[in-house]
């Protein structure tokens, strides 16, 4: 039998392996920290901004 994939949480960087109920975090704490460190804008992706106004949405 093979060895789990092992990685590690990206909020508390406890371990957790492919397959885990959370994955990839440990623990449901930690998803929604994650959540609500996107909620608060503290990630972003690089890139210039986008004006709404300058899509075509039609």
């Amino acid at each position: 039998m093979s060895e789990p994939i092992i990685t590690q949480c990206p909020i508390c960087r406890k371990q957790v392996a492919l397959g885990d109920r959370h994955f990839p975090f440990c623990s449901d704490r930690c998803r929604e920290v994650d959540l609500g460190n996107w909620a608060m804008e503290r990630y972003t992706i690089p890139g210039d901004p986008i004006d709404i106004n300058d899509l075509d949405l039609e």
